[in-house]
């Protein structure tokens, strides 16, 4: 649990170990996330490789990272729906679905965007 007292530097601090924290449960618990992880370290050297300009190669790094972000958006709302309950629920199963379709979105974004710029 966070420190709510903490202040300047010691929050600072703070917030890197529980960002930490995420990083390594999203590694282990997500399979999508390890992937899009081994999508990024592939696809990094070949966008500073190919992209032309610094804006391009901006670009392609930052599609991936996009795709990076929006999955742990995605985990954390799909944890705490589990938090929640395991039970079918409409509203559970469509906040679910809503964060697929935005790791979707980020990967057809992502996609798009290296297409645009390599073809």
């Amino acid at each position: 649990m966070a420190n709510q007292n903490a202040k300047g530097v010691k929050r600072l601090i703070n917030a890197c170990f529980f960002s930490a924290a995420g990083f390594k449960a999203t590694w282990e618990h997500e399979e999508a996330f390890r992937q899009e992880v081994i999508l990024f370290i592939i696809t990094t050297p070949l966008a500073i490789w190919l992209g032309d300009t610094v804006i391009e190669k901006l670009l392609l790094v930052g599609s991936m990272v996009l795709v990076l972000l929006v999955e742990l958006l995605n985990t954390a709302v799909e944890a705490v729906v589990d938090r929640v309950g395991f039970e079918h629920h409409e509203l559970s199963g469509r906040a679910k679905d809503i964060g697929s379709a935005a790791v979707m979105t980020s990967l057809a974004w992502a996609a798009v965007t290296w297409a645009l710029i390599l073809l």
